[in-house]
């Protein structure tokens, strides 16, 4: 195959979608590889999964700089010191600046657990449930400027059952983003475009 794309992931917390990348780019076939695993929480349960696989991490809090581009400013250096084409974000807990989507477009790609355009933003389980909804999921996406408006990579669907709860559809819908955002790097990888890449089941 040729030469693998080189991936950095970016975290605030556990890492659970982390966990899943690292995961699928073991396999000799996949066509990234992760360079560095980033956080802006030096404590997130993440950058020790990570340092026990040997992937480097670095981390920096946004409270040291003047300003939100300053702070980006420093992290496109370490993504570029790392040689990342391409950034996955997993649970970073920031809003990004235009400037910063914009240097990565293309190149920064972002999981949410609705089905977007659906529920864009924060508790979209809860949100999903009180909207009736017969179907719930999460979406793999280019991001843009737009909060969750990028071009969908691709989506994956759970139903919603009677009884459930916010809990309850979290956690099929988690299952579901593990299965998702390792496939949608690797559709990036092999042709780094954004067309629309449709569900899986």
């Amino acid at each position: 195959m040729t030469e693998k794309k080189r991936a950095a992931i970016l975290i605030s917390g556990r890492g659970s979608n982390m966990s899943a990348l690292i995961d699928a780019a073991r396999a000799p076939d996949y066509p990234a590889r992760i360079v560095g695993v980033f956080s802006n929480r030096a404590g997130a349960a993440g950058l020790q999964t990570a340092r026990a696989q040997d992937i480097p991490t670095a981390t920096l809090a946004q409270s040291r700089f003047d300003t939100r581009l300053d702070f980006e400013n420093a992290l496109t250096g370490i993504l570029e010191d790392w040689g990342a084409e391409i950034v996955c974000l997993a649970g970073f807990m920031r809003i990004l600046t235009p400037e910063f989507t914009q240097r990565w477009a293309g190149r920064l790609i972002n999981i949410h657990p609705s089905l977007l355009p659906d529920f864009r933003g924060l508790n979209t389980h809860a949100r999903a449930l009180a909207a009736g909804v017969a179907e719930h999921g999460c979406t793999v996406h280019f991001v843009t400027p737009g909060l969750d408006e990028g071009p969908a990579i691709l989506q994956a669907r759970v139903p919603v059952l009677p009884g459930d709860t916010p809990e309850t559809l979290s956690a099929r819908v988690l299952a579901e983003e593990h299965r998702l955002y390792p496939e949608a790097l690797r559709r990036v990888a092999l042709d780094g475009t954004s067309k629309p890449g449709g569900v899986i089941t």
